[in-house]
């Protein structure tokens, strides 16, 4: 069983957490939610409609990467576009990064590897609207349900996830 931290700030795409979340612990992972958010209350949304709200397990502050064995991070443009600029969520994702263990995104949320420079030279996938942001940024876009490269997974959409949340399985159980 492996531990794992999934990152949001607020108005995510909810079926991304939601759906990935499930999957990954009907597998047998932990899942951990972790949040920027002050109060710890994030809300999903439904595409642009509100949804529920989520209290999470942890302020991003409390997290520590090397608790866990690998970060999810669900999209929604809003979440993406606020965690992409985070210094705590990038210095987050650098340390799974740097420590070679899996990190996954999905929808918006490989927003953050332009931000963070991981994306240069990398092969990643994800929702079609920043497809150029992500190749502006030195990757090479695929337009794949997922996409692999070393220990980035990314997926493009809700219709995609089980074949996210597979991809994250298999990468943890090598």
């Amino acid at each position: 069983m492996a531990k794992i931290a999934i990152l949001l700030d607020t108005d995510f795409e909810q079926v991304e957490y939601t759906q990935t979340n499930d999957l990954l612990k009907a597998k047998g992972h932990q899942t951990t939610l972790i949040t920027t958010q002050p109060q710890k209350q994030v809300r999903g949304l439904n595409h642009t409609d509100p949804a529920d709200t989520f209290t999470a397990d942890l302020l991003i502050g409390e997290a520590n990467a090397a608790d866990y064995d690998a970060i999810v991070l669900p999209g929604g443009g809003a979440n993406a576009d606020v965690l992409r600029a985070n210094t705590d969520a990038q210095a987050m994702v650098k340390a799974f990064m740097n420590a070679g263990k899996p990190v996954a995104a999905i929808c918006h949320a490989p927003w953050i590897f332009a931000d963070t420079e991981i994306a240069r030279g990398k092969k990643l996938t994800a929702y079609k609207t920043i497809a150029t942001d992500l190749k502006n940024a030195g990757a090479q876009f695929e337009d794949k349900s997922v996409v692999i490269d070393g220990n980035l997974i990314t997926s493009r959409q809700p219709e995609d996830i089980p074949d996210f949340a597979e991809a994250i399985d298999q990468a943890l159980t090598k």
